[in-house]
This record gives C-alpha cells, structure tokens and sequence, in this order.
C-alpha cells in the first residue's frame, strides 16, 4: 500500500487493544496486587508500539469514535505523534515490567492513567477530550509515586506536583473556552486568526503555559525533583518518556498547525526561544548539584524538554520569516532530540533502580557499582550518559549538533531582533551543553565508579540482586540510543508527514551517510561512519591489553597527600565535585551550609559532626512563597465560613439557589 494512503483499521485495532490493556491493568491492580497487571502495561505498550509502526510513515485519517450531541469525540493519529511516541514506548514497556515495590498495590493503576492519557493527548482531536486527557495524565503520575512512598513528604511533593500541574490545566482549559462551543481541532487555526493581535498573542501564552507545566518550563520545574525523587526509576522512565513527548507534541501542534502566521509571530517566538534557553541553563544548573539519582535525572529532563522547546521557538522565529524549510528543520530537529532523550534517560532511570538495589539508596556515592553490576548494566548507562552529554554518537549529540546547526542559520533572516535572539539562545545552549556534560560525568564518575574502601564492607550488606529482566532493560535501552542515531540515514527521510511545515525538509536532511542541516555545504557529520571508525581506534588499547602478558601492570594505591593508606581520604563525593561550581553560580544557588556538633562531656572532646547543604530554588522565594502566603491570609479571613453551625450552611446554600435562579432568569441563549 502507498505511504500516502492512510491506513485506519489495524491501527486503531492496535491502538484500542493497547487502550484495552492498561484499562484492565487499571481494574486489576485496584482489585489486587500481583504481577498481572505489569503484564497487561506491558502488553499496551507493545500493542501500541505496533500500530505507531503500522501506521508510519504517513500516519492515518481523521475518523469520528463517538457522539455526545452535537459533540463528535475525532481520533487522528498523526505522524508527528507516533514518532514522538515510538521510541518512548520501549523504556516504558521496561518500566512497566518491572516498576512497584512488592506489594505496591496502586502502582499500576497509575501507570494505566498516565499511558491513557499520553494516548489522548496524542490521538483524540477534540478541546474536551484533550483537556480529560491531560487530566488523566498528570493524576496517573500522582497515584504512580504515591503507591510506592506513602510518607508526608511524597505526599507533600506530589500536591505541590498536582497544583502547578493544575496551573497549566487551568490554562489550557480558558485557551480551548476561548474557541467557544466549537471543540473540533479543526476550526482552531481559522477561530485564532479571527483575534484581536493582544488576545490571539494571549492564547498562545495560554497554550504555552499549559502545556509547559509538564514540560517543566520555568518556573514548572521546581516541581521536578520532589515528584521524581519520591518514587522509582521505572516512574521516572514513564513521566520522562511517553508523558513529555505527548506535552511536546501538543505544544507542537497548538503553535505550528494552529497558530498560523499573524504579524507578532516572530516576537512570539523570541518569546518561546528565551522560556526554553532559560529553562534549560537553570535546570541543568541544578541537576549539577543534586546527590540523588532521581533528582539529578529529573532536573536534566526537565533541561532536555527545554531544549526541544528552545527548536520550537526558533522554527516560530523562521516561519516568521518565511523560511518555512528552516522552520521545519527546527521542529524535526527538537522531535528528534526528545525521541533519543526517552531512550536514554529510560535507560538512567532504570539503572538508578539497579544502583539503589546494589547500594540500598538512589544517592549518588562512590560504591563501584560497576564492579559489582553486570557489565550489562554499565554499557547501558555509559551510552544512555554519554547521549545526554552530546558525545558522539549517540542521539543526544546528533540531535544538539543539529541544534546548533538550526541557530546558525540565523543570517538567513531580516530582522536584527530576530538574529540577535538566535544567536543567543546559541549562547544559552553552549552553557548548558557544557554544564550536561559535567552532569553526566558526575553521574557516571560518583555514581557507577570508584569505591571508598573503608566503607565498602558497610555499604555491601545493602546490597541485593539485580534481576534479569532490570539488566536486559537497560542494556537494549542504552544500546537503542546510539542505534537511533546511526539509523538515521535510513528513516529520517521517512518524516515528511511529521515536519508539517514542508514535506520534503527531513529529506534534505540527509546526504548520504552523511546527516546535514538541509545542504552538505554547510555542515556535516556521520554517526555511522564514527561508529566504523571506533573499531580501528580501538586497537591501541587492543594492543596494550596484548603487551600486559610482556610487561604485567604493576598495581598500586592511589597517592593521597603523600600517604597511602589515606586513599579512601581522597574519595570524591558528590558535593567536593560540583562545589566549584557552585560557588561560581552563587548568585544563582544561593548555597546554604547546615554544621551541627555533639559533644562528649567538655566541649573539647567532639562526639559527632553533622553537615549539611542545600540550594535555595529561583521561584521559591520569589513565586511560590508569596503565593502560599496570599492563600493563608484569605484562608484566615474566610474562616468563619467554616463555623459548624447548621443554619449557616443552609444559608449558604439557600443563597446559591438564588443565584443560580438570578443567572437563569437573566441570561439569554444566543441564538
């Protein structure tokens, strides 16, 4: 059958059998706690996979499910959706295989929520359905972390999770309100275009606020490392994977397909290109800091959507333009770098749960997993880190050099504004490329390698047993990561449908074996041929590892201020190493540091030292802090309301009666 003809029945079939699955593993899991409904996830995950590959590369048509009334509930699955959703489906079909402690009853209902959602906001074309969806989505995420930590702090993190998640609700619900009883898609780009400039310009901050909240776009972020930190990797896989590539795709659609190309298109896209830059120097700012995996993982996914959200504002900037081929090299661009970071933050999320089962925690400390874990563990994290560090060559590096490459083409506009702002989001992203790549070092460096040998015996009787399905998880998804950037050359061709914007850019996109930015002129690189060549340079160390039979390696302790038996002195913790840049960025961090001594008897003779350090959040103090103390004071004021006696409660029934009745004497429906 041709590409060009869209193919309905087998897709949807795969598509509501997948829909089908994670509804029973819902049902079950809320019935019982046993392994079947992580099968049923699973099965979802992998039916759903089938239909994306089914259906690409073309996608498939617009077809109505239901009809409530004058309200047809459309389902559409688009091209750009199912690249998105494909790669993400792997780690996800991992982590619903293995996420939930024992016993953990609730885990996998939540895990259904949020793949049900992820498939709504995905596939069903209608404002109500999206905005049920969403809904679902972020609700599955709470009930996901709070099934395996059921303490006052999960549930303090997952509220403040849920409220600012409420916040991007509350404004996609006035964004869609605005387009008024007409909640099909397809009159959205021709109700928009009928605005006022202020107002249309308004409900595309609406859009992008929404959507930002799971994105974590300042100041949403701030959100992230409570919420990651208090449940498992195989959450974090989940929420960092198919539920952050359904918020891209969304966004996505709303300013690429929607919006149109009105006048202050280019200011709004400064606007976009500046909230991805920031967002994405202060998260990975604070990723360097963090001692947890989690943590550390959940502030670089927060930078990465910031970064494929910094591509979406320069494809507005270039559409502005009119460079519409640029424009959709931009957000093929920003697709791709979210289709290797599900791969590869997948793949991290899961060996944090292999860490925390050797170590007994998530925290970030020289405990020579390495030596310990399979070596299946280590080649896929090392890949998985080495992608997220933009090292060649994996999907992270070709998708930031791509970036970089998109930005460079800023002399191709007329605007001096708009140059400007393109040259320094480039700046912007240097930054925080440099800072990602001393993350991944840390994470790898503090978190897989050396060990502190006088405590090495302490931190052994935590240790337990990775399983078989964990080590199988994080190998193939660590080695899908440079697998999707040296396939390449043979389907990004293929993504015509998903670019929107012009058809024909993905296939400019590649020369070859060689990937370029829409002309070999202008750069080039070759992940395929880097992975020939990394063969032939692997003979020097072939040939050393030859002469070690000759001239045996003579092993030693490692120096440590002249003395060797102080070696584990010398252990490099989590904080020595990024405490230089902490200082640096004081301005930012605003580092606090907690010392508290006991004594034994005088005060000479210390018992025991306690340290501790933190940094201060950017929105805390001056956002969310006037906020929490505007909510209290109308909540003392409004205290009374909430008297115990039951005549006032009449009352206040009585007088919504009568408003009610007010409401409905003078509105007029309109004709």
């Amino acid at each position: 059958m041709p590409a060009e003809i869209p193919v309905v029945g087998p897709v949807l079939a795969a598509f509501a059998l997948a829909a089908l699955a994670w509804l029973a593993a819902l049902v079950v899991d809320l019935v019982r706690s046993s392994a079947l409904p992580r099968a049923m996830l699973a099965l979802g995950c992998a039916s759903a996979a089938l239909g994306a590959l089914w259906a690409l590369p073309a996608g498939s048509a617009l077809i109505t499910l239901l009809q409530f009334g004058g309200w047809p509930v459309q389902w559409h699955a688009d091209a750009a959706a199912l690249w998105l959703m494909l790669p993400a489906l792997l780690p996800a079909l991992f982590a619903c295989l293995l996420g939930g402690a024992a016993g953990a009853r609730g885990w996998a209902a939540g895990a259904a929520m949020s793949l049900l959602g992820a498939l709504g906001v995905f596939t069903l074309y209608d404002g109500a359905s999206l905005l049920i969806a969403w809904e679902l989505m972020g609700l599955g995420g709470a009930v996901m972390l709070l099934a395996e930590h059921r303490n006052t702090q999960a549930g303090h993190d997952n509220l403040f999770m849920l409220a600012m998640l409420e916040v991007g609700s509350v404004a996609l619900l006035l964004a869609v309100a605005t387009f008024g009883g007409d909640l099909g898609f397809a009159s959205y780009a021709r109700q928009w275009g009928t605005l006022a400039p202020a107002a249309a310009f308004g409900v595309g901050l609406l859009w992008l606020l929404g959507f930002g909240a799971k994105l974590g776009l300042l100041p949403f972020y701030e959100w992230y490392p409570g919420a990651y930190g208090s449940g498992s990797g195989a959450s974090g896989a989940l929420m960092s994977g198919v539920v952050m590539n359904a918020a891209y795709f969304a966004l996505g659609r709303a300013l690429l397909r929607w919006m149109g190309t009105p006048p202050w298109l280019g200011g709004f896209g400064v606007v976009v290109l500046a909230g991805g830059v920031l967002s994405a120097m202060l998260a990975i700012l604070y990723a360097f800091q963090q001692n947890d995996w989690r943590r550390l993982l959940a502030f670089s996914s927060a930078e990465n959507a910031a970064v494929a959200v910094t591509a979406l504002g320069a494809a507005l900037v270039f559409r502005a333009g009119g460079h519409d081929a640029l424009a959709a090299l931009a957000w093929i661009v920003g697709m791709l770098h979210l289709m290797g970071h599900s791969l590869a933050k997948g793949a991290l999320f899961l060996a944090a749960d292999a860490a925390a089962a050797l170590q007994g925690n998530h925290q970030l400390r020289q405990s020579a997993i390495l030596r310990q874990a399979p070596l299946t563990v280590g080649v896929g994290a090392v890949l998985a880190a080495m992608s997220l560090a933009a090292m060649p060559p994996t999907a992270g590096f070709v998708s930031e050099w791509y970036l970089f490459q998109t930005l460079f083409h800023d002399f191709a506009l007329a605007g001096d504004g708009s140059r400007i702002a393109l040259a320094l989001a480039g700046a912007g992203l240097a930054l925080t490329a440099a800072a990602a790549l001393a993350t991944m070092v840390k994470l790898v460096g503090v978190g897989l390698l050396g060990q502190n040998e006088p405590h090495a015996a302490q931190h052994r009787r935590h240790q337990g047993r990775i399983g078989g399905v964990l080590r199988a998880a994080v190998l193939i998804t660590g080695l899908a990561v440079p697998a999707f950037a040296v396939g390449l050359i043979a389907w990004l061709p293929s993504m015509g449908a998903a670019s929107w914007l012009q058809p024909d850019a993905p296939a400019h996109m590649v020369n070859g074996w060689l990937l370029v930015p829409l002309s070999a002129g202008f750069a080039f690189i070759s992940p395929a041929k880097l992975l020939i060549a990394a063969p032939l340079l692997a003979l020097l160390p072939i040939a050393l590892l030859w002469a070690r039979r000759r001239y045996p390696v003579r092993r030693a302790p490692i120096w440590c201020g002249g003395e060797d038996y102080a070696a584990h002195a010398g252990a490099t913790t989590a904080l020595a190493f990024s405490n230089a840049l902490r200082v640096f960025y004081s301005f930012v961090y605003r580092p606090t540091n907690a010392v508290s001594r006991q004594f034994e008897g005088p005060r000479y003779f210390l018992k025991e030292l306690q340290f501790d350090y933190d940094q201060a959040p950017v929105f805390g103090r001056l956002l969310f802090e006037p906020v929490v103390r505007a909510v209290r004071w109308f909540s003392e004021r409004l205290r009374f309301l909430q008297n115990g006696l039951m005549n006032a409660y009449l009352a206040y029934i009585g007088l919504l009666l009568l408003i009610i009745l007010a409401l409905a004497l003078v509105w007029t429906p309109p004709a």
